[in-house]
């Protein structure tokens, strides 16, 4: 009888431990709020450059157009598929900055 009480213990006490730490090593996920516009930014560029890949992307940050609209910078890092050339472009994603509702893009392509 005082196995078996034991043997109960010992499972839930090793239960309650591992299913705390499968909760203390789960981080919450964090978006930032430029998220959206990066990924807008991103599949444009994608869509503008077929014959290039993106290789690295930055954040550069937000500016007030006007009162109404907002614009968040980005550069993006490229480089041909075929490997002869990477190149750099800024990808300015307009919104209005209540609603969020996406108004257009600009690409400034830089060797910088």
């Amino acid at each position: 009888m005082k196995k078996t009480y034991r043997a109960i213990f010992i499972f839930s006490f090793l239960f309650c431990i591992f299913s705390n730490l499968n909760q203390a090593t789960a981080e919450p996920v964090y978006e930032p709020p430029y998220a959206k516009w990066g990924k807008i930014a991103v599949e444009k560029t994608i869509q503008r450059y077929p014959q290039s890949d993106v290789i690295d992307y930055l954040h550069i940050g937000r500016e007030q157009k006007s009162p109404t609209v907002s614009i968040e910078k980005f550069k993006l890092w490229l480089r041909r598929k075929d490997g002869s050339r990477e190149f750099g472009v800024f990808v300015n994603v307009e919104f209005e900055t209540r609603t969020e509702r996406y108004l257009g893009i600009s690409y400034t392509e830089t060797d910088r």
